[in-house]
């Protein structure tokens, strides 16, 4: 049994709904970002106790192809950021959320703007914004290399969407103090 679960789209989620079927006497669970795949289909008192526990925790079970789709997308948008950053010659977006999910792009892109009422571009740049204040924060990396680092086609590129999203230059940014910085599962 395959149950795809929402806001689920970091290592940490993964553990946590681990530890919540580890409770619930389910410890050989293959669970992956997104989905929780079980050898066994859960009785409706045991997916009522399973939906609960993972409410309590952010998470929600999803029902309609489409939005599972959507949150597919999103997982796929947190794996291809890591995939910038580690490729020297990282897939296109849409080749990569494509094989991520075995769909055709255009089919995801409309699915997702039908569902969402955004682009997955669009969505993209959002996450790919909170990585640059995440980077900024560390003090490690200069604005060129950070814009390196997330394949950027130049400094002031990145600039104009730093600014364009956030409403403050990346200068302004940094002397405003402002540490608050969405995790990319809430975007």
């Amino acid at each position: 049994m395959k149950l795809s679960v929402k806001n689920m789209v970091c290592p940490r989620c993964v553990e946590s709904v681990s530890d919540i079927l580890s409770g619930m006497d389910y410890p050989n669970a293959h669970v992956e970002l997104g989905f929780v795949e079980l050898d066994r289909k859960f009785t409706e008192t045991e997916l009522d106790l399973f939906s609960e526990r993972l409410q309590s925790k952010g998470f929600e079970l999803i029902f309609d192809r489409e939005t599972e789709l959507v949150n597919d997308v999103k997982s796929a948008l947190i794996k291809y950021i890591d995939h910038l950053e580690h490729s020297r010659t990282p897939d296109k977006l849409s080749i990569f959320v494509s094989r991520q999910t075995n769909y055709n792009y255009s089919y995801l892109s409309k699915v997702y703007s039908d569902k969402t009422g955004s682009t997955i571009e669009t969505h993209l740049i959002e996450m790919k914004i909170e990585r640059v204040k995440e980077l900024l924060s560390f003090r490690k990396w200069t604005l060129s290399e950070i814009a390196w680092k997330l394949k950027y086609s130049s400094v002031q590129y990145l600039s104009n969407q730093f600014k364009k999203v956030t409403g403050l230059t990346v200068t302004e940014y940094r002397k405003s103090g402002d540490t608050v910085r969405k995790s990319l599962d809430t975007i």
